[in-house]
């Protein structure tokens, strides 16, 4: 919602029903937009040095004083920065969560939301209507470097929050791991951390890679984590102990995922286990109306944007018992996320 809206408008619009409740997201698709604007002219992080004027941050910017001033009034209004007299300072919603160079957290996430929403969501219309994305996704991203890095930093942000609280969770994972689509490798290289015996290679695109690389290298695991250039659709080279899916089968249609689970089960040994993370369709119950209402957008995104969607646990699970796995466990994280963890194995022999 809008950040300036009071009680007594959210009141009228949303429990009364005395306005159009539509209004609030058009003022709300007004306010990201505005501020994935902000953002992309490096807006926030030049407030972060202090109060300025108009004419002062558009000289630092490198654009003209009036329409910047539009901009920065309209993001007053959305609470994303506070003016006194005629100096602009960034407001609570800004600091420190945009600023790129003091690490805000979702500096990145905001980025990407911008160009996926921008660019990829204008055809939405044709997904719904035809079932298939208009602009498969990435493809669209390796394009653009700089989407794709704030992706990637993205991912690994929400991994490095997760991976501790999933390797709790997880069992015991020795021998071989292979993690698909794991391009940032931080959860690979949390399994290591945690079994000395373990080995893992990490298949993702090229470009996904790139930060994973760099990761490998500061955790001084390169003898023990393999990175290699691949794609979802590539047979499955080797024979591994361990296989993670994490956070891929909801960019997956079902006959894409029933084959990626055949094909994982023909790569994992007798006795081993696969782990699924993903946030279900069905979350838990007592999840807040935020996180629903953010899984649902997340799943029409997909829909967009890959032809995927979020499943149901029991879809996965179907996936999974399809391909001869067995044993299956629905295993909640410790840690403040809606994705959870399933856990499938191939019976020893």
């Amino acid at each position: 919602m809008p950040l300036y809206l009071d009680p007594d408008a959210l009141h009228t619009f949303r429990d009364l029903n005395q306005g159009p409740g539509a209004m609030l997201d058009l003022i709300g698709a007004m306010a990201f937009r505005a501020a994935g604007t902000a953002q992309r002219l490096g807006l926030f992080e030049v407030v972060a040095a202090g109060p300025m004027s108009a004419a002062a941050l558009a000289g630092k910017l490198g654009v003209p004083e009036q329409p910047l001033t539009v901009l920065l009034d309209a993001l007053t209004g959305f609470g994303y920065l506070e003016r006194t007299g005629e100096q602009y300072a960034a407001g609570p919603a800004a600091s420190p969560w945009l600023d790129r160079n003091a690490g805000g957290g979702f500096a990145p996430a905001l980025a990407v939301w911008h160009d996926l929403i921008g660019e990829l969501w204008t055809g939405l219309e044709h997904a719904v209507r035809t079932g298939r994305p208009r602009e498969p996704y990435y493809p669209w991203l390796e394009r653009r470097p700089g989407t794709l890095r704030d992706f990637q930093t993205m991912l690994a942000g929400l991994a490095w929050m997760l991976a501790p609280a999933v390797v709790k969770a997880a069992p015991p994972v020795r021998g071989s791991l292979l993690d698909i689509g794991g391009g940032h490798a931080i959860y690979s290289l949390a399994f290591c951390r945690a079994a000395a015996d373990l080995t893992a290679t990490v298949v993702d695109l090229p470009g996904a890679l790139e930060q994973g690389r760099a990761h490998v290298a500061d955790a001084g695991l390169a003898d023990r984590v393999r990175l290699v250039p691949g794609d979802l659709a590539d047979p499955i080279e080797g024979r591994h102990d361990a296989v993670l899916l994490f956070n891929v089968v909801h960019g997956l249609d079902p006959s894409a995922n029933a084959d990626l689970f055949e094909r994982v089960f023909a790569a994992l040994r007798p006795g081993g286990v696969v782990l699924v993370l993903e946030p279900f369709a069905d979350p838990p119950a007592g999840t807040g109306g935020h996180d629903a209402a953010f899984l649902g957008g997340f799943s029409l995104n997909l829909a967009a944007t890959q032809g995927g969607r979020l499943y149901a646990f029991d879809e996965v699970a179907g996936w999974a018992s399809a391909a001869g796995l067995t044993g299956l466990e629905r295993l909640a994280l410790d840690a403040p996320s809606t994705d959870e963890l399933l856990v499938a194995r191939r019976e020893a022999q």
